[in-house]
C-alpha cells in the first residue's frame, strides 16, 4: 500500500509547482521533501518526476497517483464533516480568504453572526485576489475563499470544488462629484462611457478579470481607457475619482456603509453586475462550520450596512 503521506507531497508538488515551495508551505527541508518523493518512486516502481531545466514535472503516472490521492483526502475531509457534525458545537479554526470589497462590506457582520452563534469556532480571514485565493483553496492553505465573477468572464469551475452563489454587486461608472460635463445621463450607457474616453482612467492590474472586464467594456464602448493608475485597492480607486484625478468603475459594496461621494452612472445591460460566491473543497462542503459560515455570509449580503 502507497503511503499516504508521500502522496500528499506529491500532490503538493502538483499544486505548488517546486520543491522548494512545497518545503516552505509545510516547513520542510528541499532535501527531505526530494527524499521522501524518493521513496514513493521506489513504492510506486515507476518514475514520478522528470527533469525540466532547473525544475521538475509530474510524469503522467504520478498525475495518476494524484487524481487518486485527491479522492482519497476529499473522503477524509467527508468523514471530518461527518464528526463535526455528530458533536454539539462547533470548535477549531475556519480559514477564510476574501477580496477586498468582500472583506469590507460582508466580512466583519458575518464575523459578528458567527461569534455570537458558535464562540468557540475560531475564523483566520486572510484578504487575497481569487486569482491567487483559489489555487491556494485547492491547495488546503484556506477552507472557504470568498470570490467574484465579472460579466463575459466566466470563473474555472474545478470538480475538486464546491461553489454556492452569495449575492450580485451592481458595477457603476464613478466621475468626480463636481463634474460638469455633459454625461448624457439617462441616454445610451455607452454614450456615457464614450464621454470619459479622454480622461485618466483607474483599473485593476492587467491580468485581473476585473481589468479584463473593464477593457472589454470600453473598447465594445469605441475607446481604449487610458489607465494611468492600477491597483486592487478599490479605496484606492474610490479616493482618486473623489479628487478628481481620474474615472473609475466601481461595485455598489463600496457604499455598503456609506453614501456615495461621486456621480454613478449606468453601464450597458449585460454588464451591470458581478456575482460573488463562496467556494469550498468538495469534501467540506457539509462541514458544520463551513455550513454556518456560508449562512451568516449569506445573511451579512442580504443586509449589507448603509
Amino acid at each position: 500500500m502507497f503511503d499516504l503521506h508521500r502522496l500528499r507531497l506529491l500532490r503538493e508538488l502538483k499544486h505548488r509547482g517546486t520543491l522548494a515551495a512545497v518545503a516552505t508551505a509545510l516547513s520542510y527541508s528541499p532535501s527531505s521533501v526530494s527524499q521522501q518523493l524518493s521513496q514513493l518512486e521506489t513504492e510506486v516502481g515507476v518514475p514520478l518526476l522528470e527533469p525540466v531545466g532547473r525544475r521538475v514535472r509530474l510524469t503522467p503516472q504520478a498525475e495518476i497517483l494524484v487524481t487518486h490521492t485527491e479522492a482519497v483526502l476529499e473522503r477524509l475531509e467527508r468523514a471530518e464533516a461527518d464528526i463535526a457534525t455528530s458533536l454539539s458545537g462547533l470548535s477549531g479554526t475556519l480559514r477564510v480568504a476574501s477580496f477586498q470589497t468582500a472583506a469590507l462590506a460582508l466580512v466583519p457582520a458575518a464575523l459578528n453572526l458567527l461569534r455570537a452563534a458558535h464562540p468557540a469556532l475560531r475564523l483566520h480571514v486572510t484578504q487575497a485576489e481569487p486569482e491567487a485565493a483559489l489555487p491556494a483553496l485547492l491547495a488546503r492553505d484556506f477552507d472557504l475563499v470568498i470570490a467574484e465573477e465579472y460579466p463575459g468572464d466566466p470563473s474555472p469551475r474545478p470538480a475538486e470544488l464546491h461553489q454556492e452563489d452569495l449575492c450580485d454587486d451592481p458595477l457603476r461608472l464613478a466621475v468626480p462629484a463636481a463634474d460638469d460635463r455633459d454625461t448624457r445621463r439617462g441616454s445610451d450607457p455607452r454614450a456615457e462611457l464614450r464621454a470619459h474616453a479622454d480622461r485618466p482612467w483607474v483599473m485593476e492590474p492587467d491580468g485581473s478579470a476585473a481589468r479584463r472586464w473593464a477593457t472589454t467594456l470600453c473598447r465594445a464602448a469605441g475607446f481604449e481607457p487610458d489607465v494611468r493608475f492600477e491597483s486592487t485597492d478599490l479605496l484606492l480607486h474610490l479616493r482618486l475619482v473623489e479628487q478628481g484625478h481620474a474615472v473609475a468603475l466601481l461595485p455598489d459594496l463600496v457604499w455598503s456603509d456609506r453614501e456615495p461621494t461621486v456621480e454613478l452612472g449606468q453601464l450597458p445591460t449585460g454588464q451591470r453586475t458581478r456575482r460573488l460566491f463562496t467556494a469550498v473543497r468538495a469534501g467540506r462542503s457539509g462541514h458544520p462550520a463551513i455550513l454556518a459560515c456560508r449562512r451568516a455570509l449569506r445573511q451579512a449580503a442580504a443586509h449589507p450596512e448603509r
